[in-house]
C-alpha cells in the first residue's frame, strides 16, 4: 500500500509534510535501520521529484531532481523507508518555523507556540509521532532549536561530517545535515550510519558550563534546568565554569556570526533573488535585503575572529572535555509574537547557537525541564571530530535525566 505523507490518518493535525511532493521509497530489506520510517527536510534532493525549498518560487524554478541526496539515500541504503518530505522555513533562512506559504508546523508539545525552525516540519514529525526519525539541516540552529522547542532530541554533527550532495545549502561553511529523534538510542543508531562510526565513543573527562550561555537565560529557564545539570555532570564528568567571551556571546560572536553568514547566504542565492524577484514572509525578506549589503572587508574581519574562537574552541575541547549551555535562552514563543520581539528572540537564541556555528562543532540538544509546560533543551558540544563521544555522552545523559 502506498504511503501518502501529506493525507495519512492522524498526520494532517501536525501540517509537517509538504503536499507539493508524494514520496514512498523503500530502503534496502536490510540494514541498522530496516523496519524504521523516516522524513526529511525539503531541501533534500529525492530523484524523481521536486525539492521546493519551503517558497513557491524555488519550486517553480527548479527541475525535478535527478539524484537522491548522498544522506537519503545513506539511510535508505541502511533499510530506513522514506515516507515523506518535511516543509521548512523559506531557503531555511529564519529559526521560527514560520512559513508564509505553506504555515507553521504544529508543535506537538507546545501547540499555541512556534516549532522553531528552519527544521520545522521535521521536528513535528518526530515530536508528534508520524516518524521515528527524520533528517533536517542546521545552519545556525535549524536542528538545535526545533529539537528544544518540541521536546526531542536533535543533533548538529561536526561541519563537513555528512556529506551535504543533493542537499540546497544556505551558507555552505556553516551548512551541517542534522537529524531528530525521540530518544538517544535511536539518535545514535542513526549517527552511526551518517557517519559511518566504526566504534564507540569514549567518555568526557570534565563538563564545562558556558557561563556566558547560562547568563543570557531567562531566570526560570535557568532555574528549570537547575536539576538536570546536576543529573548530567554526575554522570558524565566534573563540572567546572567557563566563559568564551569577555564581551558576551551576544557582542564578538553573534556579530561575527551574522556577517558571514549573510555573505555566504547572498554569494549563494543573491543571483537567483536578483533574477526570479521570489515574494518571501515577513522577516526572511529583511534578512536577505541586509544580506546584499555585507561588504567584503567585514566578512575578512569577521573570518578572523571566526579564526581566533576555532583555535580557542581547539585548545579548549582538545582533551575531551564538554561544553554543557542551554540549547536556547527561553521557550518558544508564542505563534502571534510581533515580528519585532520575533527578531529579537532570534539574536537571543543565536548567541548561543552560534558558537558551534563558528567553530564548526558537534552539538547535541536533549530534553531536559519544562517551564510552564513547554520543553527546554540542554545542549552538550564537543570538540570537532568528537561525534562519537558526544553521541555516547548524550545516551548517558539522558539515562541520568529520566532517573532525575
Amino acid at each position: 500500500m502506498r504511503i501518502d505523507a501529506g493525507r495519512k490518518p492522524g498526520w494532517e493535525k501536525l501540517g509537517a509534510f509538504c503536499r507539493h511532493v508524494d514520496v514512498d521509497i523503500p530502503g534496502a530489506a536490510d540494514g541498522p535501520l530496516a523496519g524504521l520510517t523516516f522524513a526529511a527536510k525539503d531541501l533534500f534532493d529525492v530523484a524523481g521529484h521536486p525539492t521546493g525549498a519551503g517558497n513557491p518560487a524555488w519550486l517553480s524554478s527548479h527541475p525535478v531532481a535527478t539524484r537522491t541526496a548522498k544522506a537519503v539515500q545513506m539511510m535508505l541504503d541502511a533499510g530506513a523507508r522514506l515516507v515523506g518530505k518535511t516543509i521548512t522555513d523559506e531557503l531555511a533562512f529564519s529559526i521560527n518555523g514560520q512559513n508564509a506559504h505553506y504555515g507553521t508546523p504544529l508543535n506537538p508539545k507546545a501547540p499555541q507556540r512556534i516549532p522553531g525552525g528552519s527544521s520545522s516540519g521535521s521536528a513535528s514529525a518526530v515530536a508528534g509521532g508520524a516518524v521515528p526519525m527524520a533528517l533536517g539541516t542546521d545552519t545556525g540552529g535549524s536542528v538545535r532549536v526545533p529539537a528544544s522547542f518540541c521536546g526531542i532530541l536533535g543533533f548538529r554533527p561536526t561541519h563537513g561530517s555528512v556529506p551535504l550532495d543533493g542537499v540546497a545549502l544556505l551558507a555552505p561553511s556553516f551548512d551541517t545535515v542534522g537529524w531528530f529523534a525521540p530518544d538517544a538510542d535511536l539518535l545514535e543508531r542513526l549517527g552511526r550510519v551518517l557517519l559511518d562510526l566504526k566504534e564507540e565513543g569514549g567518555r568526557p573527562r570534565n563538563i564545562l558550563l558556558v557561563e556566558d550561555a547560562f547568563a543570557l537565560t531567562d531566570p526560570p529557564v535557568r532555574q528549570a534546568l537547575g536539576p538536570a545539570i546536576d543529573a548530567v555532570t554526575a554522570a558524565l564528568g566534573s563540572p567546572r565554569d567557563v566563559t568564551l567571551s569577555g564581551g558576551g556571546l551576544n557582542e564578538g560572536w553573534l556579530d561575527a556570526f551574522r556577517t558571514l553568514q549573510m555573505r555566504e547566504v547572498w554569494s549563494t542565492h543573491g543571483a537567483w533573488i536578483t533574477g526570479h524577484r521570489p515574494l518571501f514572509g515577513p522577516g526572511v525578506a529583511e534578512r536577505f535585503q541586509v544580506a546584499s549589503t555585507v561588504t567584503e572587508a567585514a566578512a575578512a574581519q569577521a573570518d578572523n575572529f571566526r579564526r581566533r574562537m576555532t583555535e580557542q574552541m581547539d585548545s579548549l575541547l582538545c582533551n575531551g572535555d564538554l561544553l554543557l549551555m542551554p540549547t536556547s535562552p527561553t521557550v518558544a514563543p508564542l505563534k502571534d509574537t510581533p515580528q519585532g520581539e520575533m527578531d529579537q528572540f532570534r539574536a537571543r537564541v543565536m548567541s548561543m547557537t552560534c558558537v558551534a556555528g563558528l567553530a564548526r562543532l558537534p552539538q547535541v540538544s536533549i530534553p531536559a525541564a519544562e517551564v510552564d509546560g513547554c520543553p527546554v533543551g540542554l545542549s552538550l558540544v564537543a570538540r570537532r571530530g568528537g561525534d562519537a563521544m558526544l553521541l555516547a555522552a548524550a545516551k548517558l545523559a539522558a539515562a541520568a535525566l529520566q532517573g532525575a
